[in-house]
């Protein structure tokens, strides 16, 4: 079978990249088409069409402002669908750009997969009745989103959280102190400043006011694949904090707090039982059409799953630094706070179950294609 599959950012990129190796297990003459990053290419051995350093664009103004890069990018893509004809494609997360995709395949008969199914209960619920239409198969990774599909008439298979499968096989490195040059008498405190140049360029100038106000900490930075050293260095006000590029779990597995961006990485992050802080600043306007459309109660996937703040969550004003201090002092020093923030992940861990999503995705893939 020929499987196209398209991500569109870094946490897609890996969720894509297990789920080719879960396919090559189940379907021995598996050849790929990808859109993606690097992960995705190592699984797959080839090159992507796209890469996600190209796609990336998060925020209403962002996308207009990016509008026509979108628009030859689904171009191109949609044009190499037409010519490689797979068997299925496979689109992971990342809507605004995969459901034109899947509306596109369905009028040229490819069967369309969903992996990660869109965010519809956050806003716009009314465009599951256009999922319904143009998705064979959907497959959800959050809890409470089966039965916010069965509200719409729409079965769907839930098949569990594809991070515990990246946790639970990530090789961790003994010696991960060592070889970054870490000390081991200071504890640390994780910055996770997100994987994309608006995340970034916002939050990590904001991040580098907390190194003075932790003294007996050690602060290091979770670098983004997509990003080198020197784009770093311009948002860090000429201070030395160190930079680790594809070690974040290795980082979160050492630290006692984290400040993360708002994103997939909050839930990394509590599902490694690290304390954290969660931050997020986009443009203005961006951040008021969201409120005036968002209708969930929290940004962090930590706090809908548990459908508590359980997380402290800080937006545009809010997330500076004295206020994100403020949070991490008392996660570090209270223990009241601390000790209530883990007890909540292990009731998260609990409500996410057990790995195996690539492989449970893999298996229902190739038995629709087989029509079983």
């Amino acid at each position: 079978m020929k499987y196209y599959l398209v991500a569109g950012e870094s946490s897609g990129d890996l969720h894509g990249s297990n789920l080719i190796k879960a396919l090559r297990e189940r379907d021995k003459g598996a050849d790929f088409e990808i859109v993606g990053g690097d992960l995705m290419a190592a699984a797959s051995g080839k090159k992507p069409l796209l890469h996600t350093s190209e796609m990336s664009f998060m925020g209403f103004v962002e996308v207009v402002a990016n509008l026509g890069t979108v628009l030859s990018n689904l171009k191109k893509v949609k044009a190499d669908i037409l010519q490689k004809k797979p068997d299925a494609l496979v689109l992971i997360d990342f809507p605004g750009f995969n459901l034109k995709l899947a509306e596109f395949a369905k009028k040229h008969d490819i069967k369309v997969f969903y992996y990660i199914s869109p965010k519809v209960w956050a806003w716009n619920t009314g465009r599951v009745k256009k999922i319904k239409k143009i998705v064979d198969h959907l497959f959800c990774i959050l809890p409470f989103e089966v039965e916010f599909y069965e509200q719409w008439g729409m079965k769907v298979d839930y098949v569990g959280n594809p991070l515990l499968d990246a946790i639970a096989s990530y090789p961790y490195r003994a010696d991960f102190l060592m070889e970054n040059h870490l000390r081991a008498d200071r504890p640390i405190i994780a910055l996770l400043p997100g994987s994309r140049k608006m995340e970034i360029s916002r939050l990590l100038p904001e991040m580098m006011k907390l190194v003075g106000l932790f003294p007996m900490h050690q602060f290091v930075i979770a670098g983004a694949p997509n990003f080198d050293t020197a784009y770093y260095k311009r948002y860090m006000d000429e201070m030395e904090v160190p930079i680790v590029f594809g070690q974040t779990y290795d980082l979160l597995k050492h630290a006692e707090a984290a400040v993360v961006a708002s994103g997939t990485a909050t839930l990394e992050t509590a599902l490694l039982h690290v304390p954290q802080v969660v931050v997020y600043k986009a443009n203005p306007i961006s951040i008021a059409i969201a409120r005036k459309v968002i209708k969930v109660a929290f940004i962090s996937l930590v706090n809908l799953i548990l459908d508590d703040e359980v997380v402290k969550e800080l937006i545009q004003k809010e997330a500076n630094h004295d206020t994100i201090a403020d949070e991490l002092d008392l996660l570090l020093n209270n223990k009241e706070r601390r000790s209530y923030v883990l007890a909540e992940y292990d009731r998260l861990d609990e409500l996410m179950g057990k790995p195996g999503a690539s492989d449970r995705v893999a298996e229902l893939v190739v038995g629709y294609l087989k029509g079983d």
